[in-house]
């Protein structure tokens, strides 16, 4: 009997476990918790809405989706869909597969898509296509960003005319003002030569700047652009978010930085947790896509 009944106490304790575990939590600026459609009604208040991620997490990636889903809803089909993940001289692809002119394979034959494509982000593609909405290739091409690390931002005026409208108008400013710069300085640690470090960093706000202004070309009023990129893109405020403020203060635009947390009810890590408008706090053992 007794043995029973541990047994049934052991079976109860790991039911309620289980019960209480979290897949994500959101959180406003304040700390307060959030529940997803207070989450969907206010991000349609905005006019460019920045969706952090980390790229191999699963449940990033599906919130991504359905926030994006039930903000199209609530924004009566007014949305435009933009992403890091796509290189401005791929946009005629990915409009000729929008518009049903290319099928899958084709696709992701003519295209530089991104090893996690399938799993990751065709979900977000294909709902644009469905909904015969814009989807917008925002980044540099990465081999003028990797030129850019290597030899500078000068060695970038010596292309064509074609090449630079890949990329957005020359020159950039690049400040260590930026949030998110300096911990890329401190990352390449301090005897680092000064030449490589502003290159590295300047490789980083080539691609930043050229999102923002894709971001601004293709922004429509009335409209919510939601834009999807690695966290580091917009954390802190920085990054895209920056660039944008730069060139038009007056947009209304929101943030959603990502962290993990080994919390299992996801409470607002102690450490390293920097909030911007709204914070999604995830496993740091969740399921990654690679």
């Amino acid at each position: 009997m007794k043995n029973s009944l541990i047994t049934i106490f052991l079976i109860s304790f790991c039911y309620v476990n289980a019960q209480n575990l979290k897949a994500f939590q959101f959180y406003n600026q304040k700390g307060k918790e959030i529940k997803t459609d207070k989450l969907v009604k206010e991000l349609a208040e905005y006019d460019v809405v920045f969706f952090g991620e980390n790229h191999n997490n699963s449940i990033n990636h599906w919130l991504q989706l359905k926030i994006t889903e039930a903000l199209f809803v609530k924004k009566n089909e007014q949305i435009i869909l933009g992403a890091e993940m796509f290189e401005r001289d791929n946009q005629s692809q990915l409009d000729n597969y929008l518009s049903g002119k290319f099928d899958a394979k084709t696709f992701k034959d003519s295209a530089r898509l991104w090893n996690n494509f399938t799993t990751d982000y065709k979900p977000l593609v294909d709902f644009a296509k469905d909904k015969k909405l814009k989807f917008i290739a925002t980044n540099i091409p990465r081999k003028y960003a990797s030129q850019t690390a290597k030899e500078g931002l000068e060695s970038l005026n010596k292309l064509s005319e074609t090449e630079k409208s890949y990329m957005t108008q020359l020159p950039i400013k690049v400040t260590l003002d930026t949030p998110g710069y300096p911990e890329m300085k401190t990352m390449m640690g301090e005897h680092a030569e000064g030449t490589k470090v502003m290159n590295f960093i300047s490789a980083q706000a080539i691609k930043d700047a050229t999102m923002a202004e894709s971001i601004l070309k293709n922004f429509e009023t009335g409209k919510t652009f939601i834009h999807y990129n690695g966290n580091f893109h917009s954390k802190e405020f920085g990054g895209i978010y920056w660039y944008i403020k730069q060139k038009n203060p007056n947009l209304k635009m929101a943030v959603i930085s990502v962290f993990e947390s080994e919390d299992p009810e996801l409470k607002i890590p102690e450490k390293e947790y920097i909030p911007t408008d709204f914070n999604l706090i995830i496993p740091a053992d969740m399921t990654k896509t690679y």
